[in-house]
């Protein structure tokens, strides 16, 4: 399977850090049907061809995904928006 494996450093709290990635993660239950939940400083989430993690570190985010056979034909494209998302948020 397909992956997708992002690292961002950021400079905001933990706390400020924790609220932006579950605003981003309730946007994309809305628009996607995406599940999620915190386990931890880990956000998981997951579909159906999906399953990813989003681990939250003092100055570092770390995104990883697997990709199912249908998402896997565009992970260029899921993977710049993720890294355009996280540029919005956190730089």
């Amino acid at each position: 399977m397909p992956s997708i494996d992002i690292h961002h450093s950021h400079s905001k709290t933990p706390a400020q850090a924790r609220k932006a990635i579950e605003g981003v993660a309730r946007k994309l239950a809305e628009r996607f049907d995406i599940e999620h939940a915190w386990d931890g400083d880990t956000l998981n989430f997951n579909r159906a061809g999906v399953d990813g993690k989003i681990k939250l570190s003092p100055k570092k985010l770390h995104v990883t995904a697997q990709l199912g056979f249908m998402l896997s034909m565009l992970k260029g494209p899921i993977e710049a928006e993720i890294k355009r998302v996280l540029s919005e948020k956190f730089d």
